[in-house]
This record gives structure tokens, sequence and C-alpha cells, in this order.
């Protein structure tokens, strides 16, 4: 309801009081959500500064691998040895060092294995179910066989073997002399292990109709831990979830497989022309200019390799070269298709290989889409970070859904149907995982964090650069993470399924909307809202460019984006990253206020409205049908001087009474009274707990509308609960909160005021036998063969 002010000088006052909100205010309520961070980020010191860069001392380990491994098709088998070069750059002298056995997560009496909870389902579950509950390794491991390394040799550069213990998916091996720093130790292991089934990271798919395997060979080496200055040895064991502690390092790896195998692999091959025929090496040199990708390996010479004709292959050795990488994986198969394009994304003219390699099972989606998408990712990533300083970038198809990446190479689901048609979903979710996983180079193969610990610093900045990229490749992409409307049924779960950001990558109950979805959001919001885009674009570029080769913590990433843009985000972190508390804005109330201006025009005019509306009730409506029995009505002696008065009347005695008050102001006051303005107090609470900007819509009487934005300051007096005066010439009949979904609220209903009514919606249905139903393109026969990319089919 309308409430008028009285006087003027009533009102000044009041709207001062309002906008100092001062700390002794009755309603204050002292927060700490607007402190500084402080001792919750490590002290800065002569590594790492106090603005986010490497310091002048930083510091971090290196490791060179020689390797020679061979691919054991029939046995399915890796067998392989190393030649490590292990530099000790850090201030520190070591006395033993610790490697990665990352395939010992498959042994049955791992620290996985014993780890896992669950409980039998009492209604039924199948011998595979039950395996599966019993063992970290999965129903799909066959339990005959044993998993995990088997290191055979341990020997310095001299040959003398060296002690080492394994404990779990680590080991440990004991120096004969203290490693100085700044000195090198060299030595070898040898080793072989059962390859798993393809589950998530590595192994291989099998095709019962060919009988053929591909391979998908990642963590498949000993490798050197991370000794760094925020931990010392990064010794955290492998549960499966949090990914990958990894320090940067030259590799020269030479891989046999069976001779009618294709490989592709992290890094440059430095031997196409001792494995490649005259045909293949012809279409790579005409891939070096062309604008699209060229076919090496073609799908009728993929197929034909699959029929195995000559059942004594023999082998090939396949050798590759990769600089400045913080691993080395693999994909081999007779099956794989293979194409390939030089594309110039940068404008320094420097070309970059992209290439693709898939079985005939990702055709047609794969020789369409998926270089493409390489080309692109490259691009819009390297936008906004850094050029992309590796020569290659490659996308294998593996197992159908899900990716993973590695340096230059990365494994990406997304499988059309047998008919060769594909569903929307299908054809999205590939482009979108090989752009995510391909953008992995970025996030964490160059800017190197620590997975293992802080998934979030690679899933979620990944994933929100993914989100740009979807949308320049179209506009209309239909993106699953990054919009804040996306994550708001995650934050508003139950507590008992909700994590920090900051909680360890191990330790995450949902891993998918905590690491990649809610950090990704995070940055959404930073950007278009808090921030704005030119200040957090900055910001972002200047942490990637800091951090590249190097391993950023979670303080260096923040400290780097508030340095860089000038903005205190403290505060942020502490709600979105450290806390579990969700958004939800309620806009409770709204008072409507208007000067009194004291104008007898104006003011008798209102109170004659106002004094009608009053008067007009239900039984007014009735009586007025009766109006002219009344008394009155019938005798006119009746009536007097009140019958004909008008109490609402302008008089010359209030004219003249109002040409003496306008005397008494000054100009600011006449202009503040003549210009007829609306004032608005919204009473405003904090029930999710997280401060975020306030947003608010004014819909006009009129038709019209307007947008006011409020920091996210407006809250650091009183977190819970806040009065914000708005001024407006225009009546406002509608008010909302948040009406673009900027802020990720939880609960949309108590956005608005006066309350607008949401539906719930209701099926009516019967249960019946559920089948899958034909995809759009099965519906529109178009099934078989090479689908058309043509918009108008």
């Amino acid at each position: 309801m309308k409430k008028t002010l009285l006087p003027l000088l009533m009102l000044l006052v009041s709207l001062c009081t309002m906008a100092q909100q001062l700390p002794t205010s009755p309603n204050y309520q002292a927060n700490d959500r607007f402190e500084q961070l402080g001792t919750t980020l490590p002290t800065p010191n002569t590594y790492r500064t106090a603005s986010g860069a490497p310091g002048k001392e930083y510091w971090q380990q290196r490791a060179d691998y020689d390797i020679k491994a061979e691919l054991d098709d029939d046995n399915r088998r890796i067998i392989g040895t190393e030649t490590i070069t292990f530099f000790n750059q850090s201030p520190d002298d070591l006395k033993y060092i610790w490697m990665q056995l990352d395939q010992n997560l498959f042994k049955n009496d791992g620290i996985a294995a014993r780890s896992r909870t669950g409980t039998v389902n009492q209604k039924g579950m199948n011998a595979d179910q039950l395996q599966e509950m019993n063992s970290a390794r999965g129903a799909t491991l066959d339990p005959k066989i044993e998993y995990g390394y088997k290191i055979t040799s341990v020997k310095d550069k001299t040959g003398k073997a060296l002690p080492f213990t394994i404990n779990g998916t680590m080991m440990r091996i004991d120096l004969p002399l203290v490693l100085k720093t700044g000195t090198a130790f060299v030595f070898s292991v040898d080793w072989n292990y059962n390859i798993t089934e393809y589950y998530g990271r590595s192994g291989f798919e099998y095709f019962p109709k060919d009988g053929n395997a591909n391979y998908f060979i990642a963590h498949w080496f000993p490798r050197l831990a991370p000794y760094d200055d925020v931990n010392g040895w990064n010794h955290k064991q492998f549960l499966g979830q949090g990914e990958f502690a990894l320090i940067f390092g030259n590799y020269k790896v030479a891989i046999t497989v069976p001779s009618d195998h294709v490989v592709a692999a992290s890094g440059e091959c430095q031997n196409y022309a001792q494995v490649l025929t005259a045909t293949q090496k012809q279409r790579l040199k005409q891939a070096e200019t062309s604008k699209t990708p060229v076919m090496i390996v073609t799908q009728a010479e993929a197929e034909k390799a699959e029929k195995r004709e000559n059942k004594n292959p023999g082998k090939k050795t396949w050798i590759y070269k990769a600089d400045n990488v913080r691993d080395f994986a693999f994909a081999s198969s007779r099956k794989f298709i293979w194409d390939a394009m030089q594309s110039d994304v940068y404008k320094s003219g420097r070309k970059i290989w992209c290439m693709s390699v898939y079985p005939k099972e990702g055709n047609p989606l794969w020789e369409q889409y998926s270089t493409r998408a390489v080309a692109h990712t490259l691009k819009s990533y390297g936008a906004r970070t850094f050029e992309y300083p590796y020569p290659v970038a490659i996308s294998c198809h593996s197992v159908a859904g899900g990716g993973m990446e590695y340096p230059m190479i990365s494994f990406n689901g997304g499988r059309p149907e047998e008919d060769g048609t594909y569903t929307e979903a299908t054809k999205y979710g590939m482009i979108g995982v090989i752009i995510h996983e391909v953008g992995h180079n970025f996030f964490p193969m160059i800017v190197n964090s620590d997975e293992r610990q802080w998934a979030w610093m690679d899933e979620g900045l990944n994933t929100f650069c993914q989100y740009l990229a979807e949308k320049e490749w179209d506009y209309n992409f239909p993106t699953r993470r990054g919009e804040p409307n996306q994550i708001t049924e995650y934050m508003s779960s139950d507590k008992s399924v909700l994590s920090p950001i900051m909680a360890s990558a191990e330790n995450v109950i949902g891993l998918g909307p905590n690491a990649y979805g809610k950090p990704a959001t995070a940055l959404n919001i930073l950007r278009e809202t808090v921030m704005g885009r030119e200040l957090f674009d900055h910001a972002f570029k200047e942490y990637a460019t800091r951090w590249r080769f190097k391993s950023p913590t979670p303080a260096d990433f923040f400290r780097t984006m508030e340095d860089a843009s000038g903005v205190d985000l403290d505060w942020f972190w502490k709600g979105w990253f450290y806390g579990t508390e969700p958004v939800d804005q309620d806009l409770v109330t709204v008072d409507w206020f208007s000067i009194d201006t004291q104008n007898p025009a104006i003011e008798k005019e209102i109170a004659r409205k106002e004094d009608a509306r009053k008067k007009t009730t239900m039984s007014k409506i009735q009586d007025a049908k009766t109006k002219g029995e009344t008394v009155v009505a019938q005798d006119s002696t009746m009536a007097d001087f009140y019958n004909r008065y008008d109490p609402f009347k302008v008089t010359d005695a209030d004219k003249q009474k109002y040409e003496q008050y306008l005397a008494t102001l000054s100009d600011n006051e006449r202009q503040l009274i003549q210009a007829n303005t609306n004032f608005y107090t919204l009473s405003i609470k904090n029930k999710g707990g997280v401060p975020m900007p306030v947003i608010v819509k004014m819909g006009f009487e009129d038709g019209t509308d307007s947008v006011a934005v409020y920091p996210a300051e407006i809250w650091r007096f009183n977190d819970v609960q806040i009065n914000k005066v708005i001024s407006t010439k225009k009546k406002v009949v509608q008010w909302t909160l948040d009406p673009y979904q900027q802020i990720a609220d939880i609960d949309t209903e108590n956005n608005s005021f006066p309350r607008i009514a949401q539906p719930t919606r209701f099926q009516i249905f019967k249960q019946q036998q559920q089948k899958k139903a034909p995809n759009p393109m099965q519906m529109q026969g178009a099934g078989g063969g090479k689908i058309s990319t043509d918009p108008k089919n």
C-alpha cells in the first residue's frame, strides 16, 4: 500500500537513516562474511607471493623418461622398461624418491578395495554385482587374472639393484647417496601388467563381432611423484576418483605393437617414414595445407585390417618424442580410422596438428565433427589463456560415454547407433566431451594443478572454458554446466551429500556437480555479474599466463584473480568454495512511499480518490440501488450546506498557504517535490546464507520495466536481512529478484512481490512396458550409411 511521508524533512531524514544502516542499529547482526580470508590461505613466501604470482625463488622438480614398451595384443599385457633422470631442483637434499604405481588400484588387497562401502540388496543381486561390491576392480575384471604392476627390476645407472618398498599405489626407492640440491639421479625400472577393460581412464575395449580390441593406455608406467614447496612428497594413494599429481619432463617413448595397428600418442612421432605406407605419408603431406581433415587411414582400410587376413602380422615400433609434458599416454588398434589437418588457429601463424582416431563404430559423427572440434577448442581456450604450445592435439574415440585427458591426446566417448543414426544428445555430448578433454591440455596439463587434491582446479576451470567454447561453437548449444540455474538442484540438496568445493578430490560425494558444475558456475557468475567480463577475462588470462608450466595452488588462483582485477573477492571464495550454503534471496515485503507535496491541487485530488476507494464497499454498492428512496433524496428541505460541501475543493486559502510553503524551500527541495517521485523500501532476506549481488527488476504500470543491480557488499553490515530504498518516477506494479537467473537462487517462488503463483505440473499415466524409443533420425528414415549434414534435411 502507498504511504505518504509528511513533511519533506521527515522523508530526507528517513532516507539518510535507511541508507546508512549503522552498526549501532538494533537490527545489526555481526558477521564475518566480508572479512578477509587471512590465515585461511597459506602465508606468502619467496616461492609463492601474496599477489598470487610465483615468487622469485619458485622451484619445481623435473623428470625425463626414456621408455621402451610392448603391447602384447594376444595376452593384453604391457611389458616395459624405463630409464629416468630425476633432477632435484628443490633446495632440499633427498634420501629417497617416491613413484606412483596407479595400476595397483586394481589389486584385490589394495586400499581402494578395502575401503569400499555398500550393502547387499535383499531383493537380489547377480554375480557381477556381488563381485563388484567386494572389489575395487569392478565387475568387468576377470577374477582369474592378477592385475597391478609386477616390478621386476629397479637399478641405478651402473646396473646395481636399488632397494624399494611398495605401499599400495606408491613405491619408495631408497637412494644409495643423498641426492643434493641441483644434482640428478639416473635409474631404471622394468615392469609389466595385465591391461584392464576400459574403466573410464584407461584399458581396452573388445569388439566381439570382429574379435579386435582398441587400447587406451594411460597411467601405465611407474611415474615420479611431485615433491614441492607445499606438500613435500605428494604420496597420496590413488583411490580412483582423485586424478593425478605430476611433474614436467621430456619423454622419448618407443612403442612396439602389431604391425597392422595404428598408434596415436602424446608428442610427435619420430619415425612416420618407417611405420606409414607411402600412401599414408602422401596423405599426411596433403593434410599439412588442407583446411579440412584429410583421411590418413580410411574406413575401408581400417575395416580391411579388422579382418586380420595376415594371421602373423609381425611387429612395428612407433617412436614418439614429447617435451615439457607431465605425462604420456597412447592408443593403439588395427580398427582405427585416422584423419588430420594442420590448423593455424592463432595469429602467430604457427600451425598445430589436429587429429582424430576412431573405429568405424564412431562414424558418421567422428569424421564429421571430431577434428574440427579439436581445432575449435585450441582457438577458444587460447583466446582466454595462452597459445597452445604443443605441436599436436589428438582426439581418440573410446567407449561410448565419458572421456579422459592426457598431454596432447584424449580418450572421448560419443557413439551413434549401429545404423549410423544418433540423437541430438549423442551429437552434442560427443562435441562437448571432445572440447572438455582437449581443453584439459590447458588445465591441468600446462597449468599443472594437483588433481589428486584439488579436483576443481582442473575440472572446474576447464568446465567453465568448455561452457564458453560450446557457446562459440553453436549459440544454441545445449550446455550442461555453467549456467547458474543448472546448479540450483545440487545446491538445494540435503547437506549430507554436499561437500565444499575445497574438499579433497577423493572425499567428494558428488564429484560431477561439486568439482565440475559448481566451480564452473561460480566463475560464470564472477564474469557476468560480480566482476564483469573485462575485469574477469584479464584476471583469468593473467592467472593462466603466470602459472603456465608451473604448479599453482588454490591460494594462487584466488590471489591472482583479485590482484589482476582490483576486486575484493574473499567473500565470494568463502561462500562458494569453502562453504556448502546455497543462494536464496527472499523478497519479503515492499513498502511504497511518495512525497507529500503539500500542493493542494495534487494532494486533495489524491485524497478524493482515496476517500472514494474507502467508501466503495459491498454495502455501498448494494445501497446505491435504493439511493432515491432516502429521506434527503425525497425531501430537499432536509439538505443543507454539508450536503453540497466538497472538502476536496481547492480554495484560495489553500493556494496561498502553498505559495508561502514553497518560498521556504531551496531549489533542490523544490525539484524533489516537482519530480513526483515514488519511493519503495524493499525488505530482503538472505535465507540461503551466501551473500550475492541483489538484482531487482521493476515492472512499471505502463508496461515497461527496468533492472537495478546492487553489489554483494550490500549485505556487509547485516547478512540476514536488509532494507533497500529504490526511487522511481513511474509506479511499480511488480518486483522480481534475480529476473535473469544470474546468481543460482535455489527458490524463485519467493523472488517476486506481489507473489506470483507457480503451478506444479503432474502427469496422468498408466504403467506400461518400457522399450527404447527410436531416435528422431530413425523415425525420419535416415538410418544407414553416412547421414546428410545438409541443414534442410
